[in-house]
């Protein structure tokens, strides 16, 4: 009878499906949706894009959306689908879990946290030459055409979103232009930038900081450095997901937050994607900072009202975009 049963519950679970639009990259995250799938028998169906992309698509298909579950590359925009109503409010068994950056809606969970760094050349770069703040980098006038950014990139354009909030939009401006005086070359992904600092070609440049491990990880030098606590140079991208208003298997839809939040999708994010886990007890790379550390290298902004409209309208101005 008992086996039975077994046979049963594992029947139904197979029969469920799950949809979810990631802002996550393909290649980040199918190995976790795959052992989710074995394990539990929910078939999981993932459509990839930008965030822009999934959040223009949300909205044209409004109630008629087949999916389950956003699962955002930022928190900008779990707090624009926050905004416009998109999500359930979770459950405490889900938001409880996190140690850090649930948001006050609860509309949307926490999973991994990435932070900005100053990625640099050491054989050209001495770190005690770097300034504390990242509002301090365009005094660097002898790196001039030799210093990278990636202004299309979703996490740079949450940093320009926490620099008007902190600064606002008049200081930020400046500093855009100030920046364009140095005449850094732009990427159009973190990747092909890493590649430019390690081939020589450029110096130094604001990225996340496992970009950089990935490369250190594969045996290259390329250093990392740590603006001061609080700097808007620091700040801790968060990313998540929330359960849409549209799903239509929300145990289903709450099992997989909840296998994320797991000590094994959390280890997964930190030893195979290298990012920071959201909860406590997970083991770090050697060349990480303890999470409190790099928790505490973040301003304190409230993520669900970054002013990523005006930080995109501010890249628009630069030529930037």
């Amino acid at each position: 009878m008992i086996a039975l049963l077994a046979l049963l519950g594992l029947a139904q679970a197979q029969q469920q499906s799950l949809t979810i639009y990631s802002g996550r990259g393909q290649g980040l995250v199918e190995p976790l949706v795959k052992q989710f799938e074995a394990e539990t028998g929910i078939k999981v169906n993932v459509r990839y894009g930008r965030d822009a992309e999934i959040l223009a698509a949300l909205q044209e298909e409004g109630r008629r959306s087949p999916a389950d579950i956003f699962w955002a590359n930022t928190a900008g925009a779990l707090g624009v689908a926050s905004e416009r109503g998109l999500f359930l409010r979770l459950g405490d068994s889900i938001t409880r879990i996190p140690s850090y950056f649930v948001p006050a809606s609860r509309q949307w969970v926490p999973l991994t946290i990435r932070l900005r760094v100053l990625a640099y050349n050491p054989g050209r770069v001495k770190p005690e030459d770097l300034p504390k703040s990242i509002m301090d980098l365009p005094r660097l006038t002898q790196y001039r055409g030799r210093i990278g950014w990636t202004p299309t990139y979703s996490s740079f354009q949450d940093m320009i979103a926490a620099m008007v909030a902190q600064y606002g939009e008049a200081r930020t401006r400046q500093w855009l232009s100030e920046m364009k005086a140095l005449e850094p070359k732009s990427y159009a992904s973190n990747p092909a930038m890493m590649e430019a600092i390690r081939a020589g070609e450029i110096d130094l440049g604001s990225t996340n900081h496992y970009y950089i491990q990935r490369f250190v990880r594969a045996g290259q030098q390329i250093g990392t450095y740590y603006f001061a606590d609080g700097d808007v140079g620091g700040l801790a991208l968060v990313t998540g997901a929330g359960i849409l208003k549209t799903n239509k298997n929300p145990a289903a839809a709450n099992r997989f937050l909840l296998w994320l939040l797991s000590p094994k999708g959390q280890q997964f994010f930190a030893s195979e994607v290298i990012e920071y886990p959201v909860v406590k007890g997970v083991v770090l790379g050697s060349n990480l900072l303890p999470v409190n550390q790099a928790v505490a290298k973040s301003p304190k902004v409230d993520f669900e009202k970054l002013p990523l409209d005006t930080a995109l309208k501010l890249l628009r101005e630069a030529g930037l975009l």
